[in-house]
């Protein structure tokens, strides 16, 4: 009897569950008990077999909760057990659904989990019927004990406050299980991805690369000139592992293109210990020219590089100072690539053609060369299948041509499984004033540039030319979308197995970031814009849902995972830049499968342990990109031209730098005004104009400052945005009323007083705050000189 029963109750719940995994309709948000994603098991679990093909138990788990269900058996009274085992197989098995998270409780890690998880009123009120001196076994909790009586307040007891969670309706509840286990996408087609923060404090972190060599640690390079070593716990050593900033060429101004720009370790860094750099230099005649040299580890420490082994490998003077390229990569020929902007200016001025069409010109161009072995002899080599050699009209060292400023190019790993896709070379190639591209490089290609702009004819004699041959890009995109393309990777990760394939890449202006995948049977790649997951999608401990919309660039770790590095503000002495890893909030990799062993680092310096900063923002909605201000401060970080555009709608207009800002998820292109940064002041009846409590415009809403230290030089600067001259008092803790209406959007504001808005000064993350309504801020404004 008990036997049928239990039998008849798993094949149910099979049943259900298969119709649940075939269902259409809206995304998920699937959780475990471990606060991670569901993963699909190594091998078909035994026990609770409904979850052998998504859920969160492996096979130690399921024999865990097997074991559990037998001394059950033994316990629970012949009679009863024969009524009541479906019952016991039911809610034991719920902590390998893919909402155990919901079903216990467990979405806040600081609340303790329900020892039974949460049941639909009916399916609780047929099991009290004739098992509730079940639950005596299965539970603990001795105040479910004392309702065992009470058929209505022990059912309540059990309920979920989301009844859409209640088991067992949530197996068959469309909503829920449609497309589960796959990438997230909002009504949009968005693809709805978490973060999770690895590293902050930096100064325009321009490149984060690996050594290849075991360890897993990972390397940040600044754009002043420093490298900082870090642990795979994240620990940073407070040595710096390559400082070269006094040779650096670079400025405080946001924007500057110039400083170092790009890092690469040799393949085989283990046994020789080389690396490569890519950085500006210039003299005291404002001459300027890019640098390619090779340094050497120290023999007495690997966490530091030996400062006086440097050997310049490769100079090129650079006509301007913008489009320096900045990309060094070891492909797996084991040659070095080098990938050079066009020389600057708008539109490639220099000789008939422009640099990026002149093989003979090194500027413009994927350069390819031979370091290894060069202890003796020439400090490189060409390599001999390089395309032009025995080409006099073209420089040996060239691979392809025609390129503006690719920033940002990776090789692709391969499939994991097939390898499929290995060696590929993308590459991120910024525009001239209406399209930005992604390029997939090939031996002796030509890319366009200055002929071609995206798909678009840019130069319409050059375009016209049948000789040109060139490549037309994988996809482009208009400046309605972003300004500045940075090339990104292939996923091909352990983590997060719903990823694998899909070349990620983002925008440095839009702060958009964005992916591709290939379709195989066509070859062409389909576009899908990646957004912060809403509501609770990213509701995970450690995981967030915002960035910094600056996007520098990207990068892999030694395992393959996926990394970003966004700033606040773009300038090269701001300490606002962070590096985040990309987190699939709906699937992850069986438990043990990624583990890995990193070789052992003797560490001599002093270890400055990872703090994360940044915070959840909680949303109902897909979290939106604020729009910066226009960029004011000059020379720019412009990846595009240095033409600077007229002001055009405020769709498609030109976005700018602002100190703090963070983009929060998917963009729009149809945001009315008022502009980021915009205030008003609120008063209650009674008061005269330029008094009241302030409002900020930042990411698409108005919200409230909040600021127990609200001084009068922040005051100033929202008393000159309103037009007037003078601030006369910084008030606080609601003098001009609270604001709780709106949300806590600015807090920590300090202003050095001459800021062109409070976003421009420094402040708490946007939306992150500490304080209440009774602390928003308010001013008295005048425009008479108050003390006359």
């Amino acid at each position: 009897m008990a036997g049928r029963r239990a039998g008849a109750g798993a094949g149910a719940r099979a049943l259900l569950a298969l119709l649940a995994l075939r269902a259409l309709g809206a995304a998920a948000h699937p959780q475990c008990l471990d606060f991670r994603p569901p993963f699909r098991p190594p091998q078909p679990l035994r026990f609770c077999a409904q979850y052998s093909a998504f859920g969160c138990c492996a096979p130690e788990h399921d024999s865990a909760l097997a074991r559990r269900f037998a001394a059950l058996a033994a316990r629970v009274d012949a009679a009863v057990w024969a009524e009541c085992a479906g019952y016991a197989l039911d809610l034991l098995c719920q902590e390998c659904s893919p909402y155990a998270a919901h079903l216990y409780d467990a979405e806040d890690p600081s609340t303790p989990l329900r020892t039974v998880p949460g049941l639909c009123e009916d399916y609780c009120l047929d099991m009290w019927q004739t098992c509730r001196g079940l639950f005596r076994h299965l539970s603990p909790d001795r105040e479910l004990w004392a309702l065992e009586g009470n058929r209505a307040k022990f059912c309540r007891y059990l309920s979920l406050d989301d009844e859409d969670y209640c088991f067992p309706r949530l197996l068959v509840n469309e909503n829920l299980n449609s497309n589960l286990g796959r990438v997230v996408a909002d009504a949009k087609g968005c693809l709805q991805l978490c973060l999770e923060e690895v590293a902050n404090g930096l100064r325009n972190p321009v490149a984060m690369v690996h050594a290849r060599d075991g360890t897993h640690r990972f390397f940040v390079a600044e754009q002043v000139g420093l490298v900082w070593a870090y642990l795979p716990d994240r620990s940073r050593l407070e040595k710096p592992f390559l400082n070269i900033s006094r040779a650096v060429l670079t400025s405080p101004w946001e924007g500057d293109e110039r400083g170092f720009l790009g890092l690469a370790f040799h393949p085989g860094f283990r046994h020789n210990g080389k690396l490569y750099v890519y950085y500006s230099v210039g003299d005291d005649d404002f001459r300027e020219w890019i640098r390619i040299s090779e340094f050497r580890v120290s023999e007495d420490d690997v966490n530091t590089v030996d400062h006086g082994s440097e050997r310049i490998i490769l100079e090129i003077e650079e006509p301007a100072s913008n489009h320096n390229g900045g990309q060094l990569l070891f492909g797996d020929d084991g040659y070095l690539y080098i990938f050079t902007g066009d020389g600057g200016m708008a539109g490639d001025p220099f000789g008939k053609f422009g640099n990026a069409q002149n093989k003979s010109a090194l500027l413009g161009k994927v350069l390819r060369i031979d370091v290894n072995r060069n202890e003796r002899g020439p400090l490189y080599r060409i390599p001999p299948d390089n395309p032009f050699v025995g080409d006099p009209a073209a420089r040996p060292e060239v691979y392809a041509l025609g390129v503006r400023n690719m920033w940002r190019c990776s090789f692709d790993r391969g499939d994991p499984a097939t390898d499929a896709g290995r060696g590929r070379l993308f590459c991120g190639d910024v525009g001239q004033n209406k399209f930005e591209e992604v390029d997939l490089v090939e031996r002796g290609r030509n890319y366009g540039w200055r002929a071609r702009e995206g798909f678009e004819c840019y130069d319409r004699k050059l375009c016209a030319n049948a000789s040109l041959d060139d490549v037309l890009p994988i996809f482009a995109y208009p400046h309605k979308l972003g300004k500045s393309v940075t090339g990104g990777y292939v996923y091909r990760g352990c983590e997060y197995p719903n990823l694998n394939g899909l070349y990620i890449f983002g925008d440095f202006m839009s702060g958009r970031l964005m992916s591709l995948r290939e379709n195989l049977g066509t070859s062409q790649w389909r576009y899908s814009e990646i957004c912060m997951g809403r509501g609770q999608t990213c509701q995970f401990p450690g995981l967030i849902n915002n960035y910094y919309p600056h996007i520098i660039s990207f990068a892999e770790d030694e395992a393959g995972e996926l990394y970003f590095m966004s700033t606040g503000m773009p300038s090269a002495t701001a300490a606002h830049g962070v590096v985040y890893k990309m987190i699939d909030p709906s699937r992850r990799a069986p438990p043990g499968k990624c583990q890995i062993q990193p070789a052992q680092v003797k560490v001599r310096s002093r270890l400055i342990h990872f703090v994360p900063k940044e915070k959840f923002i909680r949303t109902t909605e897909s979290n939106r990109r604020p729009t910066a201000r226009t960029p004011t401060k000059a020379p720019r970080r412009s990846h595009p031209t240095a033409a600077r555009p007229a002001p055009t709608p405020r769709a498609t207009r030109r976005p700018g730098r602002r100190r703090g800002g963070r983009r929060r998820g998917r963009p729009g292109t149809d945001d009315p005004e008022p502009s980021d940064g915009a205030v008003r002041l609120v008063r209650p009846a009674g008061l005269s104009p330029g008094r009241g409590r302030v409002e900020v415009f930042a990411g698409g809403r108005w919200g409230t400052v909040c600021d127990d230290a609200w001084d009068i030089k922040a005051a100033a600067v929202v008393c000159r945005q309103l037009g007037f001259a003078y601030a006369v008092r910084a008030a606080k803790r609601a003098e001009f009323g609270e604001g709780r209406t709106l949300p806590i959007l600015l807090d920590d504001v300090r202003c050095a007083g001459g800021e062109r808005n409070l976003l421009q000064c420094a402040h708490a993350g946007l939306g992150s705050h500490n304080c209440d309504h009774q602390e928003d801020a308010g001013v008295v404004c005048s425009r008479e000189d108050p003390d006359l």
